[in-house]
Order: C-alpha cells, then structure tokens, then sequence
C-alpha cells in the first residue's frame, strides 16, 4: 500500500504564515482584502464563496462577497469589476465561475487587472505563469507542486505525466513544471492508450475532471499520484484516480484532504503578493 499524501500538516503551517503576514500588513496600516463577485444561481459557486468568506475570517483577512442576479447585462458586469479595480481597499478580485451562458467571461478576464488577480486568470497572469515572470500563478497548480516538494518527491529530471489541458489547472501547469526540470508528457482526451503512457511516469498529475478514469490497473509500484480532479459523485466527492489505486503505487493525494486542502490557502496568500505588488513591494516568482 502508497503513502497516502494527506496536506493537513502541510495546510496548518501555510495558514499560520498567513496569519502572520496579515497581522504584519495591518501594522503597516494595510488590510488586505478580497471581494468576490458571485451570480446567484449556481449552488456549487455558492458553497464555494461562503467557504472561501470563513477562511478568510480565519485568517484575519477583509472579505467582500458581491452577489448579483444571473441576468445581470455584460456592461453591467464589466462595470462592477471596473469599480472593483479602482477601489483601493480591495486587493484582491474574484469572479466565481461558471458564469450564464449570455455572459463573456474573457471580457470579465481581460478587465480585471492582473496585480489583483488571485485567481490567476488574466491575460497577464498567464503570461506571467507562462514566461516564470513576476505576477500572480493560479493556485491549483502551485498546490500540485508543493505536496510534491513537501514529501520529497522531486521533479528534476522525473518524467511527469499530465493528464489534462484545462485553462485552470493543466495548462498554467505545463511551463510551470518545465522550469522545474521535469520531463512532460501531456495527455488529454484524444490521447491513445492512456494507460501505456502512465506505465512510463515517475509523477501522474490528473486535472481532467473525469471521476475514476485512471483505474487501479493502470499504475505502477513506483508511480507518485497527485489527483487534482474532483468530481461530485452519488457517493460523493471523488478524484479522477480510483482510490484503490492506492494500493498499487508509491504515494497518492486523498480527494478530498490533498490538493484542495491547500488552494483556498494559496489563493489567499496570492492575495498578500498582490498586495505587495500594488504597493511596490513585487510578488515572490
């Protein structure tokens, strides 16, 4: 049986110095603070911002959740996310996905300015991401990669499978893992035999969203498994790595209590860099 990767300890610790980073910005006279922009309708997105406005308590950190009807117009929305950007006390912009089908959301990306970006999402965050330049990395992937370095598995010279190519997760992934030095095959949906690349990998990273696609058969005894996938099941939420796969491999993220243990902390400290870069100061590379 792997080493079940569990993030609690790992969570306890990036919390704290939360905290204490906060703590500091107030000596200073500066409380950082997050609004959140959320279309009622969409139960999930709910949950997710109310999640997000506890940790935020948690952590002494200012939360504003704006809530708008679904039939809110583009130019409106554009509009809030505009005053949002002029507003000094607020450092931080989050627009909680998916949006209504009538609604352009790279228009919403584009608008948002990048040194308030801590979702990671803007033309400018991405090109950060992509270049390893300053700016602020979506957080999903930055977890990925710190449970890997928080248990020893390092990725110079690994040949890292990454199954999926998502905007959120796998894609900002790619050059993140490349200036590690890992090896980097990407697989996807028009992949062949998924299975037979996986028997090649050091490090499988699965972000496809697909519950259960990677079956205990496909690993090895000498496989590393961060499963970032999480999908709601009818048992409920599950990963898109079979849990019995556990058995048969060397170390495996828990869905959940793995990957997104650690990625409302990280958006939050994304918000202290933002902070930071707003007051001249730089966001850590």
């Amino acid at each position: 049986m792997g080493m079940l990767m569990k993030t609690a300890d790992l969570a306890g610790r990036l919390r704290e110095s939360i905290r204490i980073e906060t703590d500091a910005w107030k000596k200073r006279g500066i409380e950082p603070s997050l609004a959140v922009v959320l279309l009622k309708g969409d139960p999930a997105s709910e949950y997710y911002a109310r999640a997000k406005e506890k940790t935020a308590q948690k952590l002494g950190i200012g939360y504003r959740l704006m809530e708008f009807d679904p039939a809110i117009t583009q130019s409106e929305l554009l509009g809030h996310l505009g005053e949002l950007n002029e507003d000094k006390s607020v450092h931080g912009i989050m627009l909680e996905l998916p949006l209504p089908r009538h609604l352009n959301p790279s228009e919403a990306f584009e608008l948002i300015r990048s040194d308030k970006d801590v979702d990671g999402i803007t033309p400018g965050s991405k090109l950060a991401c992509y270049l390893g330049t300053e700016g602020l990395y979506p957080a999903t992937p930055q977890s990925c990669i710190r449970i890997l370095q928080e248990f020893g598995f390092g990725l110079k010279g690994r040949h890292v499978v990454l199954v999926g190519r998502g905007e959120t997760v796998g894609r900002p992934l790619m050059p993140m893992l490349l200036r590690e030095h890992a090896t980097l095959t990407v697989c996807h949906s028009h992949t062949e035999n998924l299975a037979r690349h996986i028997a090649g990998a050091d490090i499988l990273i699965t972000a496809a969203g697909r519950a259960g696609m990677v079956t205990a058969d496909m690993v090895h005894p000498d496989l590393v498994v961060v499963d970032a996938g999480i999908n709601e099941t009818d048992t409920g939420l599950t990963g898109d790595v079979s849990p019995d796969a556990l058995q048969r491999v060397k170390a495996m993220t828990p869905v959940p209590g793995g990957v997104g243990t650690l990625t409302t902390l990280i958006l939050f400290e994304n918000l202290l860099k933002a902070v930071g870069m707003q007051i001249g100061e730089g966001a850590h590379k």
